[in-house]
């Protein structure tokens, strides 16, 4: 079983993620800590994120076993990924990688924005998770505050709605929901809310159809 999670950035999508892989003993894919990566690679080697060499160049020799690098989580780390994000040559040579991902026996799930669209077109399940600016904007800004981080909130809804309006508008694997994709709106959800609906769009999606009885006669 495939499960295809899209959505903007804070709206729960990949703590959704991460109880549903948890929940059916299956792994998980952040696909945006790719991008992370790739833009961290590309600053490490003292290039700028708007060289589209450089960043594919990295993209190809991305190494999967550092995507748990602490440095990869906060905001400076998001927007870069977005940056590079718009690629179309890095999607591409990070397109392999989440593929073979999800094609593991038994499924996966992953979670990003392309990946009931593009990555998975054919995924068994696809939820897009969303919420309005301002809740995605008060989550994110209360992550900051517990990790002591001097960042208001009017702040950070301009970065919430300066990354919907790049992940939205690029020109290659937009941010959009699948024709055939499930939203969940969280915004008046906690996270146990959340997963209990996702949980329901599950189990009704992987019940097999009702038999078609045989016609009389």
């Amino acid at each position: 079983m495939i499960i295809a999670i899209d959505g903007p950035a804070a709206s729960g999508k990949g703590t959704l993620a991460k109880r549903i892989a948890a929940h059916l003993s299956l792994p998980v894919l952040d696909t945006g800590l790719l991008y992370r990566a790739v833009a961290r690679d590309v600053v490490a080697k003292g290039a700028s994120l708007q060289d589209s060499a450089a960043a594919v160049a990295a993209a190809w020799s991305l190494d999967s076993a550092t995507l748990d690098d602490a440095r990869l989580r906060g905001p400076a780390a998001g927007d870069a990924a977005s940056i590079v994000a718009k690629m179309p040559r890095v999607r591409l040579a990070l397109l392999d990688y989440q593929r073979d991902f999800a094609k593991q026996p038994g499924g996966a799930v992953l979670d990003g924005r392309d990946i009931g669209t593009v990555i998975c077109p054919d995924a068994d399940i696809k939820i897009f998770v969303t919420a309005t600016s301002e809740e995605r904007a008060r989550r994110r800004h209360l992550e900051h505050q517990s990790r002591g981080e001097p960042i208001t909130y009017d702040a950070v809804l301009a970065d919430i709605r300066q990354r919907d309006e790049r992940d939205s508008n690029r020109d290659v694997a937009p941010l959009e929901a699948a024709e055939d994709a499930i939203t969940i709106d969280t915004t008046t959800l906690n996270a146990d809310a959340a997963f209990a609906a996702a949980l329901q769009v599950i189990s009704a999606k992987a019940k097999p159809p009702a038999p078609v009885a045989a016609p009389k006669g």
